[in-house]
């Protein structure tokens, strides 16, 4: 069989990497592994990247694009042209791109990601101009490209729904875990998740990772969390404090209440973590609390039950494919996620099952399992 040569298109990662850039670490990563001799695989991505993927991408071929595309719209424009032109000069069979748009101008073989359906399904989530701009990209991707991957089941079903004529095959790749990174963490893990946290010693935790944006449903957890402090301290039990990673987003609601709290409200706002100390801080934490609306996967959910740890999240969206029997689930609203944060901290036994189970149900998602979807993709457009 003639090889193959497949260009996947990093640009749009961000430069704090976030999950579009687990996901292509994930997949760059495994992909020579999963796709043998006949498939030659090339990556480029912004110079501020290049090192790092080099490292991380063995056997995957790394290129630089051009410095200036760290502005969001000359990067669009050099997508739409300089793209094309690498593609060409490297005589690929088939061009990736992972984060939505593609180079219109390209007649190759062509696979797009799309990694979220709710810019249809819940539109009220993000910004006018965010959902006018990955809607159209979206529907476009359906209606014109031979393949196009999706993180879950979920996600493809909801795009099925509210667009129509898609034309093209869509792949189901649930996203995997690093396991080298996500596990079970020893004493020293969590106590240095501890410190980069700035969780007071001595003091238990409910972990929350993502970021402050709507979708997230923070302003609903604060809310239940204060709830069972009131109820925790009338029945002479303390309770663990509230520790959220993640970074700051438009969840304007959300963000004025954690502004308005006192450090006797015992809510720690950590912002970033090193990628080092989350095993210890969602491994290490009495729950992980992730009362998400709706998801296109989920991957905090899986790599907080691959440290071990008993999740409480939502059954909304995809988020029940990534816990299956393995997470605890509650409805979105403050009342029901008090409840279940209450009956949890109440329930040292089941939070220990729950534990065990959440290991191994994480040990199913893999990123050899997730390449091998890629390099189908791929093979399929070829042919």
């Amino acid at each position: 069989m003639p090889q193959t040569t497949v260009l996947i298109d990093g640009t749009a990662v961000p430069t704090a990497l976030g999950g579009v850039g687990r996901y292509l670490e994930g997949i760059a990563s495994h992909l020579a592994a999963a796709a043998g001799p006949d498939l030659d695989v090339h990556l480029v991505v912004r110079p501020e990247h290049a090192d790092h993927f080099r490292d991380v991408a063995a056997g995957i071929r790394v290129h630089r694009a051009p410095r200036w595309t760290s502005s969001v719209a000359l990067r669009l424009v050099w997508e739409q042209v300089g793209l094309v032109r690498l593609a060409r000069h490297l005589r690929a069979d088939v061009l990736h791109s992972p984060h939505y748009t593609f180079p219109l101008a390209w007649r190759g073989g062509s696979v797009v990601t799309l990694h979220d359906a709710t810019f249809f399904s819940d539109p009220q989530w993000h910004s006018r101009l965010k959902r006018t701009f990955f809607t159209w990209w979206s529907r476009r991707s359906l209606r014109t490209r031979p393949a196009v991957l999706v993180p879950s089941a979920a996600t493809g079903t909801e795009a099925a729904r509210v667009v129509p004529d898609i034309r093209a095959r869509v792949l189901v790749a649930p996203l995997g875990v690093d396991h080298a990174v996500f596990h079970q963490p020893d004493d020293d893990a969590v106590a240095d998740a501890r410190i980069a946290a700035g969780i007071p010693e001595g003091a238990a935790w409910i972990a929350f990772l993502g970021t402050i944006e709507p979708r997230k449903n923070v302003g609903a957890l604060l809310t239940a969390y204060q709830s069972v402090r009131r109820s925790r301290a009338a029945a002479g039990s303390d309770t663990p404090w509230l520790v959220l990673s993640g970074a700051r987003g438009w969840d304007t609601e959300a963000l004025a209440a954690l502004d308005a709290l006192q450090p006797e409200d015992h809510v720690v706002e950590a912002g970033y973590l090193p990628l080092k100390d989350l095993s210890g801080f969602l491994g290490g934490a009495e729950l992980v609390v992730y009362p998400s609306l709706g998801e296109g996967f989920g991957l905090p959910v899986v790599e907080a039950m691959a440290t071990g740890a008993c999740v409480l999240t939502t059954r909304r969206l995809s988020l029940p494919e990534v816990g299956g029997d393995a997470a605890v689930y509650t409805e979105p609203d403050a009342a029901s996620i008090a409840d279940a944060i209450g009956s949890l901290l109440a329930d040292e036994a089941t939070r220990t099952t729950q534990r065990r189970a959440a290991r191994d149900r994480a040990a199913r998602f893999t990123w050899d399992a997730t390449a091998r979807v890629h390099v189908e993709a791929y093979r399929e457009v070829v042919r």
